[in-house]
């Protein structure tokens, strides 16, 4: 009997004050998408850096001609062409270090050759040959974060024109996706605080005007928690349809933005499944309750005196 009145306070309640109520469900789905989104793009960024990772190579490129006549970008090859001692002295020492997993060559005919296969239609294709090119050393690394430490090995010695890291190229998209994460996150706290005052007007509102109804419940000797628990229900209530919206949105967006069009246009980046999302959903939910029931408890604190 009990519980169906508890019931039919939370009908009424829901149904007296049904635009704020509204307007409570649309902003905790909104603040909760943004929530789910935020930690979607931190999944996203932490796969790409391990998938991208994986295939960092540091690149040793070694003295030809070209650099010769440009001195002041590699003034290490002040010396002349690197000899082929000068190559295996190097080979030998990166293949000796610890963190070097393995070494692969590319002699100036291979880049040449590779050269054309990927650009065939490129204007540089009659000048791209062996001398254009440099004789390299690919090094993957078992850490590619540990990176300096390699190259401070081989930069400088003979024969050594330059060394580069392929994780340099992806550090502007991180950072761009860092950044996103980072204004998800104010757009996130901005919704939050929008969706408690909410909140708090619902709840404050639907207390005033059953404050006759509370008071005859206080007068038969309700409790506090019996006296409250419609509100809050009613605050939970809203905030479970908003998460389950947001779910929704959530499971939308990847759908139509990642699979139907992020996978098919972008082929270089290896993008989240199915399986961060699921995982957050349920998380949205108690993030929404518990966000809703706590505000809704706190307000009744000051709003429900009878």
């Amino acid at each position: 009997m009990r519980a169906q009145f508890v019931m039919s306070e939370i009908w009424i309640g829901l149904r007296r004050n049904l635009t704020m109520t509204i307007a409570v469900i649309v902003s905790v789905a909104l603040s909760l998408s943004l929530v789910g989104a935020a930690m979607l793009l931190n999944s996203q960024v932490s796969q790409m850096k391990g998938y991208w990772g994986d295939k960092v190579e540091v690149s040793i490129y070694f003295c030809n001609k070209g650099n010769q006549a440009n001195l002041k970008d590699t003034p290490n090859c002040a010396s002349g062409v690197a000899t082929q001692a000068q190559i295996d002295a190097v080979h030998t020492q990166l293949s000796k270090n610890p963190l070097v997993q393995t070494v692969y060559t590319e002699s100036p005919e291979q880049a040449s050759a590779n050269y054309k296969k990927q650009f065939p239609d490129s204007p540089l294709i009659p000048d791209a040959t062996p001398d254009w090119f440099n004789y390299s050393l690919r090094v993957k690394l078992t850490n590619p974060q540990l990176y300096q430490e390699v190259a401070s090995q081989v930069e400088g010695q003979p024969g050594v024109a330059k060394v580069d890291d392929q994780s340099a190229v992806l550090k502007p998209l991180f950072n761009l996706m860092s950044t996103a994460q980072w204004i998800a996150v104010a757009i996130m706290v901005i919704m939050f605080g929008v969706t408690l005052l909410l909140i708090v007007n619902t709840v404050r509102v639907s207390a005033f005007s059953r404050k006759r109804e509370t008071g005859i419940m206080r007068l038969v000797g309700a409790s506090n928690f019996y006296v409250q628990m419609p509100f809050i229900a009613e605050a939970a209530f809203a905030a479970a349809i908003g998460s389950v919206l947001a779910s929704g949105m959530l499971a939308i967006g990847k759908y139509v933005l990642i699979d139907m069009v992020l996978k098919k246009q972008i082929t270089l980046i290896s993008f989240i499944g199915w399986g961060p999302v699921v995982s957050v959903m349920p998380l949205l939910v108690v993030i929404g309750v518990a966000m809703s029931s706590l505000a809704a408890f706190l307000t009744l604190q000051k709003y429900l005196k009878v």
